[in-house]
């Protein structure tokens, strides 16, 4: 990827990350941590790779994406906004009265969101459900989803990940936000599913690893995933609250919502970031 399209992305989330401290910290509510983990690998879906269109965001051949991770709604609905799905300025109704932006994504309220999610686990077999109609119906849309590490718990996860192989769905790529903390603590403290990457392959998943904000990288495992003749699951290693400095690889920000003086602190440290893209 050229150097002036990785500076691009890079600047773009931030703006995301922006976003989703803007919408927490108006809330007084919130999953910050994850949702800033996960920006990259949102950023480059929405703004480089999928085929969708903020004015016709139904539009049938359409990529698909799940996030199945769905208390990152932060995430997702500032790619939404700043792609042009619905306004910037709305983030900041996030969980409000009146608002269209809840808790979790709402597919039928929310422009852009092609899922209702929230119940971990739930995303992926709904992720599944869409590859299959895909190759029921020969249609040539891709379908993405983002699955948190912790999520990985969740025994729905590998039913699906066993019904998706068994069907050769090689339309569904999967990323796994492996950012190594979960609401009570690290992943092997709560319920390890460790190795994720050896648990994919044993249910006949290709996989691969990858820095997950790392724009090449990426890049070349989402276009790698275009020529493997099966499931693709790309763990993607990232740092929880990345971007924050006082929330980064702490477990503490997994739910909460900064005061007046963090939220300061916060968009003081993307802006920093923001500047020195520039």
């Amino acid at each position: 990827m050229e150097v002036s399209k990785i500076k691009e992305l890079q600047k773009m989330a931030c703006k995301v990350r922006m976003g989703i401290i803007e919408g927490v910290h108006a809330a007084k509510a919130g999953h910050p941590g994850g949702s800033l983990s996960s920006a990259d690998i949102l950023t480059y879906l929405y703004f480089e790779k999928m085929n969708i269109d903020p004015k016709n965001p139904k539009k049938p051949d359409r990529d698909r994406f799940v996030l199945s991770k769905g208390h990152a709604a932060p995430l997702l609905y500032s790619v939404l906004a700043n792609r042009g799905f619905f306004d910037v300025e709305s983030l900041t109704t996030l969980r409000q009265i009146g608002s269209i932006l809840q808790g979790h994504p709402d597919m039928k309220h929310i422009p852009g969101v092609d899922m209702s999610s929230g119940s971990l686990g739930q995303g992926i077999s709904c992720a599944v459900g869409m590859a299959l109609s895909a190759k029921h119906f020969c249609d040539n849309y891709k379908v993405y989803a983002l699955l948190g590490d912790g999520e990985l718990e969740e025994g729905q996860v590998w039913e699906a990940a066993m019904f998706a192989a068994n069907k050769n769905l090689s339309n569904l790529t999967i990323f796994v936000d492996y950012n190594n903390l979960q609401i009570d603590g690290t992943i092997d403290e709560v319920n390890s599913p460790y190795p994720i990457d050896k648990k994919f392959e044993a249910f006949n998943w290709h996989v691969i690893t990858i820095d997950g904000h790392d724009f090449n990288q990426i890049e070349k495992a989402v276009a790698d995933a275009e020529n493997i003749n099966k499931p693709v699951c790309i763990v993607a290693k990232t740092t929880k609250g990345k971007g924050v400095s006082f929330m980064e690889n702490s477990c503490d920000w997994h739910g909460k919502a900064p005061n007046d003086e963090q939220y300061e602190v916060a968009m003081s440290d993307l802006k920093k970031i923001f500047e020195e893209l520039n």
